[in-house]
């Protein structure tokens, strides 16, 4: 049924490819020109020299022990000796300083910087220079609220050092969603600010980041304030001897507050410690009758000791002046709720002022002194230890916004006015006038921000209402300091006010 059977096999080609033609083509390209030229190289020989030693010339005294010199030397003694002692008594040659070098004898404008980004007309609410006084940092708001805060405001700087520094244009601008009332740059570290707003909230930048350079926030919480903060300041840390820093801010709803900065990985600033004013802290001659004593009051200004670091003075808006300490060991206030015990810092009340007290400043060369100004036009010097001012002047200029001592110059402060000046009084030269009055804004606006520079101690720079930041070099009369002039300061810090 079945057999084997062998069939023969069928072929075909292959057709998956095919032959490739080949064609040969000519291109032209432009002919390689080269050069050829001697070059010279330089050849260096040494060679030794050999100088002579320089003898240092030495002195010597002449013995003349002849009998005409030891005569004339018997005639003349009685009459030097006699002059000698009567100039070591003399007075005639008080005040003066001998000064080989040329004098400045004008006030100039340096700079004159503005944010021509913004789109709000914002006020220049506070100045700081940094660490080393190459960067001026302001802050951008306003002080007219009437209700809630829907500005846009920032945080701007310029380093003058910079050669491409544009006038126009920060070379740094943090953006907030409210506005900003005060700055403070850190004491040592360059990139670090601080700040306060509106909305009570205290925030710290570093600078030198170049995306988010907020660092630590206080949020809006309890322990935040309810109102805008008023001041900021840096302060050293008493448990870190000497080596860190803690922030303390004040605020229109009477606390005073102290912030560590927010450890790793966190954006919160730790509230360490705080204080709070109340109307009881006011002399009873000033109060208003229907005010309770555990009331309240807005805190406007603080300034430190520059010797005792534990010490410092506030203003408030009730126009009182108080000596107040870190070290306050009163009881706890029960009145606001906190994480921590606040408790009143105050020690002692000044004379107050008439209306709110702007600003506030110690003494940089005299532990006791303070100078203050407010809205009552005044500008007053106090001592810590007599509850009246030592001396009291009114330029007459309206509203003083910032009063503020010379970093060199012991007798020399500066105050911005309403009316758009800066005041400079040397109380070396004029006890009543100042010395040098500057228009510092256009059309009389007011200045409301001002700011020495220690480092760069000819520089000062004020901010107006217009947002306009200038840069004035002061002269030499203003930057050197004369004789006795710490002299003449003990003498005011010991008058005895009437």
């Amino acid at each position: 049924m079945f057999s084997v059977e062998s069939q023969e096999g069928v072929y075909f080609q292959s057709s998956w490819k095919t032959e490739r033609s080949v064609k040969d083509s000519v291109a032209q390209t432009s002919e390689i020109i080269t050069y050829e030229a001697d070059v010279q190289v330089i050849q260096k020989l040494d060679a030794e020299v050999q100088t002579e030693e320089e003898k240092e010339p030495q002195l010597t005294i002449g013995h003349d022990i002849s009998q005409n010199l030891i005569n004339f030397m018997l005639n003349v003694y009685p009459d030097v000796s006699k002059q000698l002692d009567a100039n070591t008594r003399s007075h005639a040659f008080d005040g003066y300083d001998v000064d080989w070098e040329e004098k400045s004898s004008s006030v100039s404008c340096e700079y004159q910087l503005i944010n021509s980004d913004q789109e709000e007309q914002l006020q220049v609410t506070g100045l700081s220079w940094n660490s080393t006084g190459s960067v001026i940092a302001a802050s951008y708001g306003r002080l007219d609220h009437e209700d809630w805060c829907t500005h846009k405001s920032s945080l701007c700087t310029w380093n003058l050092d910079r050669k491409t520094l544009n006038a126009n244009k920060p070379d740094t601008t943090v953006d907030l969603s409210s506005c900003l009332m005060t700055i403070s740059f850190h004491p040592v570290l360059p990139a670090l600010v601080a700040g306060g707003t509106f909305n009570g909230e205290v925030l710290l930048w570093d600078l030198s980041k170049e995306d988010d350079m907020l660092i630590g926030s206080s949020g809006m919480g309890s322990d935040s304030h309810r109102e805008p903060v008023t001041k900021v300041l840096w302060i050293i840390d008493p448990d870190s001897k000497g080596k860190k820093y803690q922030i303390l801010s004040a605020s229109g709803d009477g606390k005073v507050l102290l912030w560590q900065a927010p450890s790793q990985g966190s954006q919160d600033l730790k509230l360490v410690g705080g204080y709070l004013l109340q109307t009881g802290a006011m002399p009873r001659s000033m109060r208003v009758s229907k005010a309770k004593g555990d009331a309240e009051m807005g805190v406007t200004t603080v300034s430190f000791s520059h010797e005792d670091k534990t010490l410092f003075v506030m203003g408030s808006e009730a126009g009182g002046i108080f000596k107040c300490s870190i070290n306050s060991r009163g009881p706890p206030l029960s009145t606001t709720s906190s994480s921590v015990a606040l408790k009143s810092p105050v020690t002692f009340a000044f004379a107050p002022h008439f209306g709110p007290v702007f600003s506030v400043e110690c003494s940089p060369f005299h532990r006791n002194l303070f100078v203050t100004c407010g809205t009552d036009g005044s500008i007053r010097i106090y001592t810590m230890l007599q509850s009246k001012p030592l001396l009291s002047l009114e330029p007459g200029a309206g509203y003083l916004f910032k009063v503020c001592w010379s970093p060199v110059r012991p007798l020399v402060f500066s105050v911005v006015t309403a009316d758009g000046r800066l005041l400079i009084y040397d109380l070396k030269t004029n006890h009543i006038n100042p010395v040098t009055t500057i228009e510092a804004s256009q059309n009389k606006k007011p200045v409301y921000s001002m700011e020495f520079n220690r480092q760069r101690l000819q520089l000062i720079a004020t901010g107006d209402s217009e947002g306009v930041i200038k840069i004035w070099r002061l002269n030499d009369d203003l930057t050197t300091q004369r004789s006795q002039e710490l002299d003449i300061l003990n003498d005011l810090a010991n008058t005895q006010a009437e």
